[in-house]
């Protein structure tokens, strides 16, 4: 840990070498060091040193990690131990140059680096891959609570010893090391949190709390070191939320809504997250060290709406009272409407565990050893449970209704309309328009959906390094590592159906609740209840869905890897400056196998296929360094990307086509390659110091190998296929992921961290942090197509942070902008949904006090933040149709108030 004025620490963990709003971020607990004064407030006396804190120290701390990196490299961290702008790192390391984020239920939750989503990038914890809590690699990053986390390196080049790197970017989330950390602290803090959209639903919350703890000590002549870090998070998300099924064409040749899926969210997360680390050194440079990371998520939401069906239904569109614009029927009326009054609940609960043992000897002789094991485990549940009202029991039974509507680029509303959704009389439990028919007995009144996700890893590392005195190899290492990782879906499904065979009957009074306001959509009260409720009370009864559908949701996928890699580090005068870097080779052996159902004459059975291959990955990154403080970067690498463990999956269902005479069928692909590129980076980075820098960074990848998901030809002939008559050529179709040629994606990004005393000491404790990236994709949805964009892609990406900190005060403003991407959405039964999302402008601040030394409150912090001050909405259009909303969610701002205390 960087030591400041008179032995002091300062906030380690650095901000940034970045981004910007990164400075409504900063994460973390345990990590940094007491807060002192951020300067003091007369001028200091000549020839003391001014001991530089807080978010200012973080910052100087992200450029030296920059600067003294041989890869390109961003880091977040936290400015001083307890202080936690941020719910998750999510929301931290999306302000770095060229990162970002998808907003989930108004979360921060995935990550895009250089344009590409969470399928393209790898995550580590302390330098180990970790379990999701999600279908596939992706990390969910709100996870992990700020607060027991020390920093974020992102790296965005590898290197030959990063043996689980990502195709665009290695993000490592790293934890204290006490050891390392310098004294011995202990530090509380609080906060209060609230959503200033109120309580949407009966039971919901508009305030809740944050609780944290933090000791790092050191015992035994500092030979053994414990950190230990927890955080404890109970607050309320909500949501209102419109979502159109699509857009049909009136007869006139103008597009009008086809039907409204409109919801009230609430949602009240809980989360639990712990942090323990424990060092011994043992002398003669043996270190030992221990960690472990738990986290419970509860995250219970529940989700109230109607559902309108209107040009897709029996439903009609009045002849006058039209409004038109752009093609686009933007007002008139609809009768005969047979609405579906919806009350969900969705409850999502995940157990992860994480540790490790890391073993490592510095040899006095140049001889380095490390060895290092590491096991992760993810234990989740998601219960999605549907529950359905209406007028009566299927179409053209109830009551109907007439409807006026306007559309809007924020979605459809409703001017007016008829029945009172509130009137329990009216609205009762059924199936209203008869959508379960293929429920036993045609009775579908609601439905349960329990996804259980087990998801294990071991890790095994063994490296050694020999260093030199003198000459170009500084220093050479060999390694080898194994990762065995397995991850299980196994869905559990039932149709809900009233009790005693009844095809419809009343809530019963103990189960309402206040009614949901939907004045937002102009439809007003709706019938409230908890269907969890109902089912608990015998209001319903479960019927198992036997269905083969349900059987080829399971899968299982197991995946071995194992990697030897050689790597040289550099260091040699050239020209007046100094040459660093890298070389080196990693080799990877990838054996993987899935097990899952196919389709064969007697039924689904189960079957295990698999494939293995090998990868050599060579990489090279050098770096010029000027006495100037001026310095080139260049990097040339290979780069491979696993393939989603859900597109790994083995199920295959297949059966003859009639109509076109052939066989078709869809399903995973257990055979899947890599994501590969081949990759370049150049970077001209001129610093001030350590205080500050600026830096161009360009880059270029050329995809060798893509996946796609399309239909190809696919020979059945190994497959048993009962033949009707007539036969069919079994030569024929499969949806399927598969392999093929990419494409490219380039850019470039303009990143700085500028302190102004840099250029007048009259500004001092004023800066800006920052950047602004483009990229540009050119892949296609499946060869031979044109280019079209990638999930998680925006062409810009922007953030900034402006700051004044001194003589203990703070106050910060960040910006984050990201331009449209195609988004990725979870809809009901879990099914992923792509929509084109439009471009956002997130509007955060801060401000703060710490407290001098020498006062009575020394150690103590103050802190008052707002978050989404512009309440940016959500919203996702049909391309190129801005009139053609297919949702758009409204979040509101959120803000907190604080406090740390370090003793």
């Amino acid at each position: 840990m960087r030591q400041l004025a008179g032995g002091r620490a300062a906030a380690r963990l650095s901000i940034g070498t970045s981004g910007g709003a990164i400075a409504a971020a900063l994460i973390v607990a345990g990590l940094s060091a007491p807060a002192y004064a951020q300067d003091a407030a007369p001028a200091e006396p000549a020839g003391e040193e001014i001991v530089v804190t807080g978010f200012r120290a973080a910052l100087e701390s992200a450029v030296s990690t920059k600067k003294d990196s041989e890869q390109i490299v961003e880091s977040v961290s936290a400015e001083d131990i307890g202080k936690l702008p941020d719910a998750s790192i999510a929301e931290s390391i999306a302000r770095l140059p060229g990162l970002t984020s998808q907003r989930i239920s108004g979360r921060s939750s995935f990550i895009s680096i250089r344009g590409f989503g969470p399928d393209f990038s790898s995550t580590l914890l302390n330098g180990r891959p970790q379990t999701s809590t999600n279908d596939n690699r992706g990390i969910e990053f709100d996870q992990y609570p700020s607060e027991v986390v020390s920093a974020v390196n992102v790296y965005k080049t590898p290197n030959a010893s990063l043996t689980s790197q990502g195709l665009v970017g290695t993000v490592d989330i790293r934890t204290i090391r006490p050891l390392e950390y310098g004294k011995e602290v202990f530090a509380v803090g609080a906060r209060g949190i609230y959503t200033d959209m109120g309580k949407l639903n009966s039971g919901s919350k508009e305030w809740g709390y944050r609780l944290n703890a933090t000791y790092v000590g050191r015992f035994m002549d500092d030979r053994l070191g414990v950190a230990l870090a927890a955080a404890y998070v109970d607050e309320p998300y909500q949501i209102e939320e419109f979502e159109a099924w699509g857009y049909a064409t009136d007869p006139s040749g103008d597009n009008v809504v086809g039907g409204v899926k409109p919801f009230v969210t609430t949602s009240q997360l809980k989360r639990l997250g712990i942090s323990g680390t424990i060092q011994a050194d043992f002398g003669s440079n043996w270190m030992l060290t221990l960690d472990g990371f738990y986290s419970n998520f509860d995250d219970t939401q529940i989700k109230r709406g109607i559902e309108l069906p209107l040009a897709w239904s029996g439903a009609v569109l009045s002849p006058t009272g039209r409004e038109v614009q752009d093609g686009v029927i933007t007002a008139g009326t609809f009768s005969n409407v047979e609405g579906v009054v919806n009350n969900h609940n969705y409850l999502r609960q995940a157990d992860l565990y994480s540790g490790g043992i890391n073993l490592n000897h510095k040899g006095d002789d140049g001889w380095n050893v490390n060895f290092d094991f590491g096991w992760s485990r993810t234990d989740r549940r998601e219960l999605i449970l549907e529950s359905n009202a209406g007028t009566g029991p299927g179409g053209g039974v109830g009551a109907t209704d007439t409807l006026s509507f306007r559309t809007t680029p924020q979605g459809t509303y409703f001017t007016s309309h008829v029945l009172d959704y509130s009137d329990p009389n009216l609205i009762v439990l059924t199936d209203p328009l008869g959508w379960g028919g293929g429920a036993p007995g045609g009775r579908q009144h609601g439905y349960y959906n329990d996804r259980i996700v087990d998801d294990e890893l071991f890790s095994y590392l063994a490296e050694i390094e020999k260093e030199f005195d003198g000459g170009f190899i500084k220093s050479v290492k060999l390694g080898a590592n194994y990762v065995d990782r397995e991850k299980s879906l196994v869905p559990d499904e039932y149709y809900l159906q009233l009790a005693g065979g009844a095809l419809q009957a009343q809530v019963p009074a103990e189960y309402r609740l206040e009614p949901t306001n939907l004045d937002y959509l102009g439809l007003g009260p709706m019938l409230s209840y908890n269907p969890l409720d109902l089912l608990n009370g015998g209001v319903y009864t479960r019927v198992a869905n036997t269905g083969q559908d349900v059987l080829f949701k399971s899968f299982s996928v197991e995946e071995e890897v194992l990697s030897a890699y050689a790597m040289a580090n550099i260091s040699a005068e050239f020209g007046g400056a100094r040459l660093t870097g890298n070389f080196g080779v990693l080799a990877q052996s990838t054996n993987q196998n899935s097990t899952g159902y196919i389709m064969t004459p007697t039924g689904p059975q189960l079957r295990t296929l698999g494939d293995d291959y090998w990868d050599v990955l060579p990489s090279l990154s050098l770096s010029l360094r000027f006495d100037s403080d001026f310095v080139i970067r260049f990097g040339a690498a290979r780069e491979i990307q696993r393939p989603r463990l859900d597109d790994m999956r083995v199920n295959i269902s297949y059966g003859p086509n009639l109509a076109e005479g052939i066989v078709t069928g869809s399903g995973g692909n257990p055979s899947l390659r890599p994501y590969r590129a081949t990759a370049f980076d150049l970077t001209f980075e001129k610093y001030f110091g350590r205080s500050g820098y600026v830096a161009l960074q360009l880059f270029h990848k050329t995809l060798d190998n893509y996946i796609y998901t399309a239909e190809r030809p696919f020979d059945y002939s190994s497959y048993p296929v009962i033949q009707p008559t007539p036969p069919v050529d079994t030569m024929g179709r499969i949806s399927q992921p598969f392999n093929g040629e990419g494409g490219k994606i380039y850019g470039a990004e303009f990143a700085g961290t500028v302190p102004f005393e840099t250029f007048t000491s009259a500004l001092s404790g004023f800066g800006v942090t920052g950047g602004v990236s483009y990229t540009k994709s050119e892949i296609s949805p499946e060869p031979g197509q044109p280019p079209e964009n990638i999930p998680g892609y925006s062409d810009w990406v922007a953030n900034g942070t402006a700051y004044f900190e001194k003589w203990g005060f703070n106050v910060r403003g960040s910006v984050r902008y990201r331009s449209t991407f195609l988004g990725e959405f979870s809809g009901l039964g879990a099914v992923r949904q792509r929509r084109r999302a439009l471009d956002e402008t997130i509007i955060d601040a801060q401000i703060g006090y710490d407290f001098q030394p020498g006062s009575a409150l020394e150690g103590l912090s103050l802190f008052l933040q707002g978050s989404n001050l512009t309440d940016e909405p959500f919203v996702a259009i049909n391309p190129g149709r801005p009139l053609e909303v297919m949702n758009h969610q409204r979040f509101g701002r959120r803000f907190q108030a604080g406090f740390t205390f370090k003793f």
